[in-house]
Parts: structure tokens; sequence; C-alpha cells
């Protein structure tokens, strides 16, 4: 087994493309390797704003060697009466490389053939990676490429170099006039040189020597210990504590080949400035990270982190204070214009922002998301009306300030600063930034109510005018974001636990678009049907079984708090013998009693004891999970259900369903359908039964 070590060396690489390369990569030599039968150890990666590199462990040395039969024409066609090869017996002989003596007859299904048997040398790895790497190089996805030269590859950057080596012995390859050897380079500025290296042990040592980390993990763990080193030894306050924002460090260790920190500071009248602006200011467009005091306030300092030694200090951090001085200028002017103006000000402006081309404006959404938030909180939230119609209101105002159109990122953030300086009421200024909210995937939800309904109006709106459109996700594309869109409205519902139908939402949502467009004629129901998508698909990646999940849905899903806590019991009982064999039997009765729709049982046609005790379990069952099911307790309520397991089972053993009787018969699908309908109160448990039906 070989150790493979493979660097393209570049040109500075933006910091956002560099790990989605190296995942790339690692997934692209992967697949390569199994197309060509060639076994490896572990693949790993290791990157700088410099170099994508490539590590292969116990790598397959050869291919191993292949027999291969082919089957050809048949015998009968492939020799004459007197036993001589026929043109078609010689061509096939010639088409695999074989003497026709050499041909076998072997008996198929079909009769008798010709066959040839192919002995395939492998070829040596070293053979083979010349065109896998160069395909690799080809076939890494960037966000934006670039030619150079008189070249013909695209890459993020121009390519310097390229490091192949097999074992410590170099591998031929060459793209673009760019010929491979076993050579690297240190750091651009402070160890420019070319480095030598017989391995992957080598090739760290001779890096890290000469400025260079190429372990992510380390230039990683190197970049917060000097943010701290810096805060202890020039931030002057004890207890100072630099704030480690983990996308910051990310996006750092990528723009950087060996880290070096240094402390800087900034006039503290900035710090009349919220700080979420301070810290936006510094985290994005500086790439500094923020320090606060023990307090938890921000003091006003900063970190920042250079790629090369830092020999002048005052030089450096002057530099750096200089650049951030011009930035904080800029938003504490922003801040200042924008308080001159009441955010409610502001909100005829919403006319001149387009919202999307054929649903209006800003002004128009916003009016919308008013009224539907009003109906929302007068049935959720009686005694916060008042203020959710206000946060609504208000909720896109801040798109219009100066300190927004500078910094997007603090769209609802500069929303509450400004509603508060304006005296609007704590909880309308917090619903104006809680609206947002979640973000992302698994972020934070909404504390409260009132920015959870405004955010729920919100989102249910955008729904809603897009599917009425026809603006529906397709495939990889979602151009309004429509999937975050509905996971933010479900996980607002399930995380305030707020039992709604979403059928009533969406036809309200709709509503608001009446008259104004030309709507879809199946708008509601496929709006319905994408949500239901993501419920289903959250759930499950949640870790919940997709059968589970499936059985739930099936019995209703209007609810989605209702349905999860169904999906919850499911999964908490399914792993019991007694369910599992219930789930055989409902399986057989939903095959049974197909599309019968009456559950009017005459218990003077019931005939014989086991048709007479699942009745009188039936009604058992009925009485005890009325209660349990009303009140939401799922769980309670299927171990009940599973009383009816025995007297089921002894019911199919004795009884006929399908019996020449037609009243008799019809009984009995009553019966059976009745049953049913008990069970699908919670799910169809039929989707949850794998093997064979009972």
């Amino acid at each position: 087994m070989s150790e493979l070590l493979f660097e393209i060396g570049t040109e500075e690489i933006p910091a956002g493309y560099i790990q989605p390369a190296l995942n790339a990569m690692a997934k692209a030599a992967t697949s390569r390797f199994a197309d060509l039968a060639l076994a490896h150890g572990q693949i790993e990666t290791l990157g700088t704003p410099r170099r994508l590199t490539l590590v292969v462990c116990d790598l397959q040395q050869q291919q191993a060697d292949l027999v291969v039969e082919h089957t050809g024409p048949s015998r009968q066609a492939g020799f004459d009466g007197e036993g001589n090869p026929s043109k078609a017996a010689l061509g096939f002989a010639r088409s695999r490389g074989v003497d026709v003596q050499d041909l076998k007859v072997v008996a198929t299904a079909k009769g008798e053939y010709l066959m040839a048997v192919e002995h395939v040398r492998g070829r040596r790895a070293a053979e083979l990676l010349p065109e896998v790497l160069a395909g690799l190089v080809r076939d890494i996805p960037f966000p934006k490429s670039m030619r150079w030269g008189q070249g013909s590859i695209t890459f993020a950057r121009p390519i310097q170099w390229l490091l192949v080596l097999l074992d410590g012995q170099a591998v031929p390859l060459s793209i673009d006039n760019i010929s491979s050897g076993a050579t690297t380079w240190g750091h651009r500025f402070m160890a420019p040189r070319p480095l030598t290296v017989s391995c992957l042990a080598d090739y760290l040592t001779q890096l890290r020597d000469n400025y260079v980390l190429v372990d992510q993990a380390e230039r990683r763990a190197a970049v917060v210990a000097e943010v701290q080193q810096a805060v202890a030894r020039w931030a002057g306050e004890p207890g100072a504590t630099p704030l480690l924002d983990e996308g910051l460090v990310d996006t750092v260790t990528n723009l950087v080949e060996i880290p070096w920190g240094v402390c800087g500071s900034f006039d503290t009248k900035f710090l009349e400035l919220p700080g979420e602006v301070l810290i936006t200011s510094m985290r994005e467009h500086q790439k500094y990270f923020p320090v606060a005091g023990s307090d938890g306030r921000l003091l006003p300092r900063f970190v920042a982190i250079n790629n090369t030694r830092i020999d002048d200090r005052d030089l450096a951090v002057n530099g750096h204070q200089r650049v951030l001085r011009a930035r904080l200028e800029d938003a504490l002017f922003f801040f200042r214009e924008d308080k001159k103006r009441k955010l409610a000000d502001r909100r005829e402006g919403l006319a001149g922002i387009v919202f999307q081309n054929k649903l209006g404006t800003m002004l128009a959404k916003s009016e919308r998301v008013a009224r539907l938030a009003r109906l929302l909180a007068e049935r959720i939230a009686p005694a916060s009306v008042a203020s959710v119609t206000r946060a609504a209101e208000l909720a896109k105002c801040d798109l219009l300030t100066a300190m927004v159109g500078e910094f997007p990122t603090l769209q609802g953030i500069m929303g509450r600063q400004y509603a508060l300086a304006d005296g609007e009421p704590v909880e309308v200024a917090n619903a104006i930034f809680e609206h947002y909210k979640p973000v992302r995937a698994g972020g934070e939800l909404p504390e409260q109510i009132v920015g959870a309904i405004v955010g729920m109006a919100d989102r249910i709106d955008t729904l809603a005018g897009c599917f009425a459109i026809g603006e529906k996700p397709t495939g990889t594309t979602d151009p309004f974001g429509l999937r975050r869109q509905a996971l933010g409205l479900l996980h607002i519902i399930l995380g305030h636990k707020l039992h709604l139908s979403l059928a009533d939402l969406t036809r309200g949502a709709l509503a608001g678009y009446q008259g104004d467009i030309d709507m879809v004629p199946d708008a509601a129901e496929q709006m319905l049907e994408f949500i239901r998508l993501r419920f289903e698909n959250d759930r499950i990646a949640a870790g919940q079984r997709p059968e589970v999940v499936a059985a739930a849905v099936a019995a209703g899903f209007d609810d989605a708090v209702d349905c999860l806590a169904r999906i919850l019991a499911l999964e908490a009982i399914r792993t019991r013998e007694e369910f599992a064999v219930l789930a055989g039997s409902f399986k057989r009765i939903r095959n049974i009693i197909k599309d019968n729709k009456q559950i009017a049982i005459d218990e003077n046609l019931l005939a014989g004891d086991e048709e007479k005790n699942l009745f009188v379990t039936l009604r058992s069952v009925q009485r005890q999970t009325e209660p349990l099911l009303q009140n939401l307790r799922y769980e309670e309520a299927l171990a009940a259900m599973l009383q009816m397991k025995e007297p089921v089972d002894r019911f199919f053993d004795k009884v006929m369903v399908m019996t020449d009787d037609p009243a008799v018969r019809q009984n009995r699908l009553n019966l059976l359908t009745a049953l049913g309908e008990v069970v699908l109160q919670v799910g169809d448990i039929s989707r949850m039964h794998q093997g064979p039906l009972v």
C-alpha cells in the first residue's frame, strides 16, 4: 500500500472557496478510485489560501488482474456443418484479441454460445494517477473561476505549481504547461523558497518550519490562541475576553497561512453605537474580533489577525485602527441621521421597494402581513392584538434606513433599536427583531409570542404570493428561499406549540392577494403539499423513522403540533411486540375494507364468540381512548388500542369476512372499518408493518 500526496499550489484563493473545494476533491477522489478498483485507506485534505492538498493513505499499488468473459455468437452461427469457423466466429475472436481456436463453447439458458476469455492485467497506480489527478483539478467546482495566460483550464486562481508524490516518488503530471514535481513552496513573504519534500510527514514539517500551517485544524487553533494572547497582552483591562464567533474563526483561518495577532483600539465615542453595529463593522467588513469586558459589554478594543509576523506593532495597529475608524465614522453618522426620523414615518416609503414584480411593493406586503398577523393574534394571543398589529406595521420600515442600507444583515436589529428610541413598547420593538427568527435551519426561534405571530404572517404571506403566481421551487432552484420560509414557519408553530389549521392559514394568506393578481387554480393545494413535504423531511432529518412519519401524516397533517405528538407516540410504542402484530393486522384490515366508509354495526348480526368479543373490545377501547385522544395523550391511547391485538387475531382465525350473506358481510366490514377509524386517529399504522400480512 502506498501514500499519495497531491498539492495544487495557487495564487491566494478566496477564503469561502477553500473548504468546499477540499470537500469536492475528497469526494471525487473516492469516486474515481472506486471506479478504477483501487482500494485505499483514509482520504484527508489540507489547505491554505495558496494550496489545496489531497492525501490518500494505503493506496493500492496496482489493480488486481481480471478474467473477463465475453459471450459471442451462438455455436450454430459460429461454425459450419464441418466444424469450420464462420465469419461471425472469426470476427468475434479478432474483436477480443484471441485466436479462434481459443474460443470456448458454453451452455446458457438460450443454448450453446461462443465465449472469449480475456485476461486483463491490472495497471499500476502510478500509471493511472496522472489522468485521475488532472480530472480532479478540472472538476473542482468554484463559485467563480478564471482563465490566465494561454492555458485552457479554469480555476479559482492561477495555478503556480503541482506536487505529486506516490511513496516518496514524484509522479509526472502536466496541466497547461505546469509540470509536477516533489517541490512545494514556503510562505509567500516570510519564506518564499522552494521546498523538496519526501512524504506527508516531511511535507507538514517543512511547511511548518517555513511559516505555513497547512493543517486547517492546527491553523485554526493557532488563530484562537493568537486572538486570546493578543487580548491578554494588550487589551489593558482585567477580564477582557475576545468574542470568538465560530464563523469568523473559520473565515480568518482560511485567510492566512500562519496567524499573527494584534490588539487595537478605537475612540470611546463609537460605543454610542449599538453593540450589533460595532460587531458587524468589525466582523463582516474587517474580519476583526470584538472584545468584551468582564461585564459582557463591548470594550473599545479589537483583535486583527495578520498573515505575516509583526515586527513593528505600532505601525500594524495604526493601520488597522485607521481602516476601522473610517467604517465606524460612517456607521455613527448613519445612526445619528436615522434617529432624526421616526420609524413609523418611513412606512409609506415602502411603496418604493418592490417585493416581487408580480406581487407588488413592500408596503402592500406590510399591509397584508399586518392584517394576517392581527387575525392570528385574535385567535392565539388576544391580549397582544395591538402589539402584534403595530409590530407588523413597523417590521420592514428599517429597510429604508441608512444603517440597514450599509449593513443589510442588521435588518430587524436596527428596527428594534430605532423603535425603542421612538418610544414604542418593548414587546413591539422586540417583535420587529424577532420576526426574522429563525434565520436558518436550527436557528433560534422568537422568544415572545408577538414576534412569533408576525414571523408566521410574514412567511406564510411570502409562500402564498409565490405559489399564487406559480413561482414554486423546482429541483435545486429556490430563488425566493421558500423551503427556508416553510421550515421557519413550521419551527415557530412547533416551538410555540400553536394548534393552528394550516389549511385555514393558507387560505387566509391567499385571500390577501385576491383581486390583485391572477392566481393559479390549485395554489392552496400545492402550497399545503409543499409545507407537508418540508415537515416530513424535517422530522426524518431530526431522527424520526420515515415509516413512522408517513403513518402519522397519513392520518392528518393540518395541525402540525398534533401531528408531531402522534409521531412521538408512534415512535415510542413501535418496538412493542404486540404493536408490530397489530400493525400487521391493521394492514390486512385496510386491504379488506378498501373503500368502505360505513361504521354502523348491528349487534344482532354478530355471530360467534370471536366476532362478539371483538365488538365488545372495540367499544371498550373507544370509551378508553376518547378522553386520551382529546387531550393529545396519544401514547396512552395507543397502549389502550393494543388490547385489540388478541381479539383481532382470533377474529381472522375463525371468521370469514367475505361471507355469502350480504348483510352479515357488510356488518363485518363495518366492524373492521370502525376498528380502523379508532386507530387512524393516531396514524395509519399499516405503513409501519414491515413483514408479510398476518
